[in-house]
Protein backbone atom coordinates (compact mmCIF):
# COMPACT_ATOMS: atom_id res chain seq x y z
CA UNK A 1 0.00 0.00 0.00
CA UNK A 2 1.78 3.02 1.23
CA UNK A 3 -2.03 4.11 0.37
CA UNK A 4 -1.09 7.64 2.91
CA UNK A 5 -4.02 9.15 1.83
CA UNK A 6 -5.50 7.53 -0.37
CA UNK A 7 -8.90 8.44 -1.33
CA UNK A 8 -10.18 10.36 -4.48
CA UNK A 9 -7.44 13.64 -5.46
CA UNK A 10 -5.42 12.79 -2.46
CA UNK A 11 -7.96 13.16 0.19
CA UNK A 12 -9.02 10.66 3.06
CA UNK A 13 -11.30 7.27 1.98
CA UNK A 14 -14.95 8.35 2.54
CA UNK A 15 -13.09 11.51 4.00
CA UNK A 16 -11.86 10.27 7.58
CA UNK A 17 -8.30 9.23 8.30
CA UNK A 18 -9.19 6.74 10.40
CA UNK A 19 -10.49 4.24 7.82
CA UNK A 20 -7.00 5.65 5.41
CA UNK A 21 -4.87 2.32 4.91
CA UNK A 22 -1.21 3.54 4.82
CA UNK A 23 0.79 -0.02 4.80
CA UNK A 24 0.83 -3.80 4.80
CA UNK A 25 3.15 -6.04 6.03
CA UNK A 26 4.02 -10.09 6.25
CA UNK A 27 6.98 -11.52 7.48
CA UNK A 28 8.09 -14.38 9.66
CA UNK A 29 8.31 -13.65 13.08
CA UNK A 30 12.02 -13.36 14.08
CA UNK A 31 13.79 -15.59 16.25
CA UNK A 32 10.36 -18.01 15.76
CA UNK A 33 9.60 -19.45 12.36
CA UNK A 34 6.63 -21.38 12.90
CA UNK A 35 4.78 -17.90 13.23
CA UNK A 36 4.57 -14.75 11.43
CA UNK A 37 3.41 -11.36 11.92
CA UNK A 38 0.74 -9.36 9.81
CA UNK A 39 0.63 -5.59 10.60
CA UNK A 40 -1.99 -3.07 8.83
CA UNK A 41 -1.24 0.51 9.69
CA UNK A 42 -4.29 3.04 8.97
CA UNK A 43 -4.88 7.01 10.24
CA UNK A 44 -1.85 8.97 8.70
CA UNK A 45 -0.65 12.33 10.65
CA UNK A 46 0.92 13.96 8.42
CA UNK A 47 -1.95 15.71 7.19
CA UNK A 48 -2.17 18.34 9.71
CA UNK A 49 -3.60 20.65 8.14
CA UNK A 50 -6.95 18.23 8.00
CA UNK A 51 -9.84 18.34 10.39
CA UNK A 52 -8.75 16.81 13.58
CA UNK A 53 -10.81 13.98 15.07
CA UNK A 54 -13.44 15.40 17.97
CA UNK A 55 -12.69 12.27 19.71
CA UNK A 56 -9.63 10.79 20.19
CA UNK A 57 -10.60 7.77 19.31
CA UNK A 58 -7.36 6.31 17.05
CA UNK A 59 -9.86 3.58 15.00
CA UNK A 60 -13.14 4.43 13.87
CA UNK A 61 -15.95 2.78 16.45
CA UNK A 62 -17.92 0.53 14.27
CA UNK A 63 -15.57 0.09 11.22
CA UNK A 64 -13.76 -2.86 10.70
CA UNK A 65 -10.40 -3.12 9.76
CA UNK A 66 -10.15 -6.61 8.33
CA UNK A 67 -7.03 -8.65 6.76
CA UNK A 68 -7.91 -11.30 4.00
CA UNK A 69 -6.22 -14.43 2.93
CA UNK A 70 -6.28 -16.41 -0.27
CA UNK A 71 -5.36 -19.87 0.27
CA UNK A 72 -5.72 -21.10 -2.89
CA UNK A 73 -4.42 -18.86 -5.72
CA UNK A 74 -7.76 -17.73 -6.83
CA UNK A 75 -7.73 -14.28 -5.10
CA UNK A 76 -10.82 -14.90 -3.47
CA UNK A 77 -10.38 -14.34 0.60
CA UNK A 78 -10.39 -17.66 2.10
CA UNK A 79 -9.95 -16.80 5.83
CA UNK A 80 -10.34 -12.86 6.98
CA UNK A 81 -8.94 -11.33 10.51
CA UNK A 82 -11.42 -8.44 11.52
CA UNK A 83 -11.28 -5.81 14.14
CA UNK A 84 -13.41 -3.91 15.40
CA UNK A 85 -13.31 -1.18 17.48
CA UNK A 86 -15.60 0.45 20.25
CA UNK A 87 -16.62 3.75 21.13
CA UNK A 88 -14.29 5.59 24.09
CA UNK A 89 -15.12 4.90 27.63
CA UNK A 90 -13.11 7.59 29.89
CA UNK A 91 -10.43 8.10 26.76
CA UNK A 92 -9.74 4.41 26.27
CA UNK A 93 -10.92 2.51 23.31
CA UNK A 94 -11.54 -1.46 22.94
CA UNK A 95 -10.95 -3.19 20.68
CA UNK A 96 -12.41 -7.57 19.33
CA UNK A 97 -10.94 -9.27 16.74
CA UNK A 98 -13.32 -12.08 14.87
CA UNK A 99 -11.85 -14.85 12.27
CA UNK A 100 -14.19 -16.21 9.58
CA UNK A 101 -13.33 -18.84 7.23
CA UNK A 102 -14.38 -19.89 3.60
CA UNK A 103 -17.53 -18.19 1.94
CA UNK A 104 -17.97 -15.55 5.47
CA UNK A 105 -14.71 -14.50 4.45
CA UNK A 106 -15.23 -12.99 1.76
CA UNK A 107 -18.68 -10.73 2.51
CA UNK A 108 -19.33 -7.74 4.58
CA UNK A 109 -20.18 -8.25 8.22
CA UNK A 110 -19.47 -8.54 11.84
CA UNK A 111 -20.14 -12.23 12.41
CA UNK A 112 -17.25 -15.30 13.18
CA UNK A 113 -15.15 -16.35 15.90
CA UNK A 114 -14.04 -13.61 18.46
CA UNK A 115 -10.84 -14.28 18.81
CA UNK A 116 -10.45 -11.62 21.33
CA UNK A 117 -12.63 -8.82 22.48
CA UNK A 118 -12.30 -5.75 25.08
CA UNK A 119 -8.19 -5.95 24.03
CA UNK A 120 -7.19 -2.31 24.98
CA UNK A 121 -6.02 0.41 22.43
CA UNK A 122 -2.91 1.79 22.95
CA UNK A 123 -2.93 5.76 23.17
CA UNK A 124 0.78 6.24 24.99
CA UNK A 125 3.88 5.48 24.42
CA UNK A 126 3.49 1.75 26.34
CA UNK A 127 2.20 -1.08 23.58
CA UNK A 128 -0.66 -2.96 25.30
CA UNK A 129 -0.28 -6.36 24.05
CA UNK A 130 -3.06 -8.64 24.32
CA UNK A 131 -2.27 -12.72 24.78
CA UNK A 132 -5.08 -15.39 23.47
CA UNK A 133 -4.39 -18.83 23.11
CA UNK A 134 -1.20 -18.94 20.07
CA UNK A 135 -2.23 -15.33 19.09
CA UNK A 136 -1.06 -11.96 20.54
CA UNK A 137 -2.45 -8.58 19.01
CA UNK A 138 -1.76 -4.70 19.50
CA UNK A 139 -3.83 -2.26 18.35
CA UNK A 140 -3.34 1.65 18.93
CA UNK A 141 -0.25 4.63 17.95
CA UNK A 142 3.08 3.48 16.35
CA UNK A 143 5.77 5.12 14.97
CA UNK A 144 4.87 5.02 11.34
CA UNK A 145 7.58 2.46 9.55
CA UNK A 146 7.61 3.73 6.04
CA UNK A 147 10.16 5.71 4.75
CA UNK A 148 10.73 7.97 1.57
CA UNK A 149 11.81 11.32 0.44
CA UNK A 150 8.36 12.50 -0.33
CA UNK A 151 9.30 16.17 -1.48
CA UNK A 152 12.04 14.91 -3.47
CA UNK A 153 9.59 12.79 -5.35
CA UNK A 154 6.96 15.77 -6.05
CA UNK A 155 10.00 17.86 -6.89
CA UNK A 156 10.81 16.30 -10.40
CA UNK A 157 12.73 13.01 -8.36
CA UNK A 158 15.29 15.42 -7.14
CA UNK A 159 16.46 13.52 -3.91
CA UNK A 160 17.77 14.81 -1.08
CA UNK A 161 17.28 11.83 1.26
CA UNK A 162 15.14 13.91 3.79
CA UNK A 163 12.87 11.31 4.82
CA UNK A 164 9.26 12.80 5.02
CA UNK A 165 8.17 10.40 7.75
CA UNK A 166 10.61 9.59 10.45
CA UNK A 167 8.26 11.70 13.04
CA UNK A 168 5.00 10.43 11.72
CA UNK A 169 2.77 8.00 13.19
CA UNK A 170 0.23 5.66 12.18
CA UNK A 171 -2.79 3.46 13.75
CA UNK A 172 -1.39 -0.39 13.52
CA UNK A 173 -3.27 -3.66 13.91
CA UNK A 174 -0.20 -5.98 15.24
CA UNK A 175 -1.26 -10.20 14.87
CA UNK A 176 1.05 -12.53 15.43
CA UNK A 177 -0.37 -16.12 14.89
CA UNK A 178 1.32 -19.72 14.00
CA UNK A 179 2.23 -20.61 10.37
CA UNK A 180 -0.78 -23.46 10.76
CA UNK A 181 -3.54 -20.79 10.63
CA UNK A 182 -2.33 -20.17 6.76
CA UNK A 183 -2.47 -23.18 5.72
CA UNK A 184 0.36 -25.22 4.27
CA UNK A 185 1.53 -23.16 1.09
CA UNK A 186 1.94 -20.16 -0.47
CA UNK A 187 -0.76 -17.32 0.38
CA UNK A 188 -2.01 -13.96 -0.80
CA UNK A 189 -2.77 -11.58 1.39
CA UNK A 190 -4.39 -8.08 1.20
CA UNK A 191 -6.68 -6.01 3.46
CA UNK A 192 -9.49 -3.20 3.34
CA UNK A 193 -11.22 -1.02 5.57
CA UNK A 194 -15.58 -1.24 6.51
CA UNK A 195 -17.38 2.17 6.91
CA UNK A 196 -20.75 0.99 9.07
CA UNK A 197 -23.36 3.23 7.45
CA UNK A 198 -27.37 3.57 7.47
CA UNK A 199 -27.33 1.97 4.50
CA UNK A 200 -24.91 -1.06 5.15
CA UNK A 201 -21.23 -1.71 5.40
CA UNK A 202 -19.00 0.08 2.78
CA UNK A 203 -15.59 -0.55 1.83
CA UNK A 204 -13.49 2.49 2.12
CA UNK A 205 -9.61 1.55 1.42
CA UNK A 206 -8.34 -2.09 0.23
CA UNK A 207 -4.69 -2.94 -1.24
CA UNK A 208 -1.82 -5.15 -0.60
CA UNK A 209 1.12 -3.99 -2.45
CA UNK A 210 2.67 -1.13 -1.53
CA UNK A 211 2.31 2.75 -3.55
CA UNK A 212 0.45 1.48 -6.51
CA UNK A 213 -3.34 2.61 -5.09
CA UNK A 214 -1.96 6.22 -5.16
CA UNK A 215 0.17 6.87 -8.37
CA UNK A 216 -1.26 4.25 -10.68
CA UNK A 217 -5.28 4.06 -11.31
CA UNK A 218 -5.54 7.48 -12.56
CA UNK A 219 -9.31 8.77 -12.98
CA UNK A 220 -10.39 5.06 -11.75
CA UNK A 221 -9.18 5.31 -8.38
CA UNK A 222 -12.72 5.42 -6.42
CA UNK A 223 -13.51 2.01 -8.58
CA UNK A 224 -10.10 0.84 -7.88
CA UNK A 225 -10.58 1.06 -3.82
CA UNK A 226 -14.11 -0.17 -4.29
CA UNK A 227 -13.15 -2.94 -6.03
CA UNK A 228 -11.53 -6.86 -4.68
CA UNK A 229 -8.77 -8.48 -6.55
CA UNK A 230 -10.60 -10.96 -7.91
CA UNK A 231 -11.53 -8.33 -10.59
CA UNK A 232 -8.27 -6.51 -10.99
CA UNK A 233 -8.03 -7.48 -14.49
CA UNK A 234 -10.09 -4.80 -15.21
CA UNK A 235 -7.16 -2.04 -13.79
CA UNK A 236 -4.42 -3.27 -16.28
CA UNK A 237 -5.42 -0.87 -19.00
CA UNK A 238 -5.81 1.77 -16.46
CA UNK A 239 -2.14 1.16 -14.98
CA UNK A 240 -0.51 0.56 -18.55
CA UNK A 241 -1.45 4.01 -19.61
CA UNK A 242 0.02 5.71 -16.34
CA UNK A 243 2.95 3.31 -17.19
CA UNK A 244 3.00 4.87 -20.63
CA UNK A 245 3.34 8.36 -19.47
CA UNK A 246 5.37 7.75 -16.25
CA UNK A 247 8.28 5.71 -17.56
CA UNK A 248 7.99 5.82 -21.34
CA UNK A 249 7.04 1.98 -21.47
CA UNK A 250 5.47 0.70 -25.11
CA UNK A 251 2.28 0.11 -25.06
CA UNK A 252 3.15 -3.76 -25.37
CA UNK A 253 5.54 -3.57 -22.34
CA UNK A 254 3.41 -1.30 -19.85
CA UNK A 255 0.65 -3.97 -19.98
CA UNK A 256 3.72 -6.58 -19.09
CA UNK A 257 4.69 -4.48 -16.29
CA UNK A 258 0.70 -3.65 -15.27
CA UNK A 259 0.22 -7.44 -15.15
CA UNK A 260 2.86 -8.18 -12.80
CA UNK A 261 0.99 -5.50 -10.24
CA UNK A 262 -2.33 -7.20 -10.10
CA UNK A 263 -4.13 -8.51 -8.39
CA UNK A 264 -2.98 -6.38 -5.61
CA UNK A 265 -2.54 -8.59 -3.28
CA UNK A 266 1.08 -9.18 -1.20
CA UNK A 267 2.40 -12.84 -1.84
CA UNK A 268 3.52 -14.72 1.34
CA UNK A 269 4.96 -18.42 1.94
CA UNK A 270 6.00 -17.81 5.34
CA UNK A 271 8.15 -21.00 4.86
CA UNK A 272 10.68 -19.11 2.67
CA UNK A 273 13.06 -15.65 2.98
CA UNK A 274 11.28 -12.65 3.09
CA UNK A 275 12.09 -9.72 0.97
CA UNK A 276 9.38 -7.65 -1.35
CA UNK A 277 8.32 -7.87 -4.21
CA UNK A 278 8.95 -11.76 -3.85
CA UNK A 279 7.83 -13.09 -0.62
CA UNK A 280 5.65 -11.13 2.10
CA UNK A 281 7.27 -7.66 3.27
CA UNK A 282 9.42 -6.27 5.78
CA UNK A 283 9.16 -3.14 8.25
CA UNK A 284 12.51 -2.44 6.39
CA UNK A 285 12.50 -3.44 2.78
CA UNK A 286 12.92 -0.30 0.23
CA UNK A 287 9.63 -0.37 -1.53
CA UNK A 288 9.73 3.10 -2.30
CA UNK A 289 12.97 2.88 -4.65
CA UNK A 290 11.37 -0.72 -5.78
CA UNK A 291 8.18 1.13 -7.09
CA UNK A 292 9.87 4.45 -8.34
CA UNK A 293 11.97 2.59 -10.50
CA UNK A 294 9.83 0.58 -12.30
CA UNK A 295 7.32 3.52 -12.39
CA UNK A 296 10.01 5.37 -14.17
CA UNK A 297 11.42 3.14 -15.62
CA UNK A 298 14.90 3.46 -14.87
CA UNK A 299 17.30 3.24 -11.39
CA UNK A 300 15.53 5.07 -8.53
CA UNK A 301 16.84 5.94 -4.77
CA UNK A 302 15.79 8.63 -2.74
CA UNK A 303 19.19 8.03 -0.60
CA UNK A 304 16.41 7.32 2.04
CA UNK A 305 16.41 3.56 4.89
CA UNK A 306 14.50 2.29 7.58
CA UNK A 307 14.00 4.03 10.54
CA UNK A 308 15.96 3.33 13.68
CA UNK A 309 13.05 3.24 16.34
CA UNK A 310 11.83 -0.13 15.05
CA UNK A 311 12.07 -2.88 18.10
CA UNK A 312 13.18 -6.55 18.25
CA UNK A 313 10.46 -7.66 19.82
CA UNK A 314 6.39 -7.67 19.50
CA UNK A 315 4.99 -5.47 18.13
CA UNK A 316 8.26 -4.27 16.56
CA UNK A 317 6.75 -0.86 15.77
CA UNK A 318 8.27 2.11 17.31
CA UNK A 319 6.69 3.79 19.85
CA UNK A 320 4.37 6.73 18.92
CA UNK A 321 6.21 10.24 18.61
CA UNK A 322 4.57 12.22 21.72
CA UNK A 323 4.40 15.96 19.88
CA UNK A 324 2.82 14.28 16.78
CA UNK A 325 0.04 12.32 19.64
CA UNK A 326 -0.65 16.12 20.65
CA UNK A 327 -1.45 17.49 17.31
CA UNK A 328 -3.32 14.56 16.68
CA UNK A 329 -6.03 15.17 19.42
CA UNK A 330 -5.78 18.90 20.21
Amino acid sequence: MSHHASGPNFGFPRGDARLDMTDLYAFTKPGDPDKSIMILNVHPSFRLDSPKPTTPEPFKPGAMYEIKIDTNGDAVADICYSAQFAFSENGKQTATVRRTLGAQAVGMGDNGEVLVENAPVSVEHEALVTKAGDFRFFFGWRSDPFFFDVNGNFNHMQFTGDDFFKDKNVCSTVIELPNSELGTSKVGIWARTMDKTADGWIQADRGGRPLQAVFLPGEKKEDYLLGEPANDDRFIGVFAHELEHSGGYTPKDARNVASTLLPDILSYDPRKPVCYPHNGRTLTDDVADLFFSLYANKNVTDKVGPHDDLLSEFPYLGPPHRDRLTQTFN
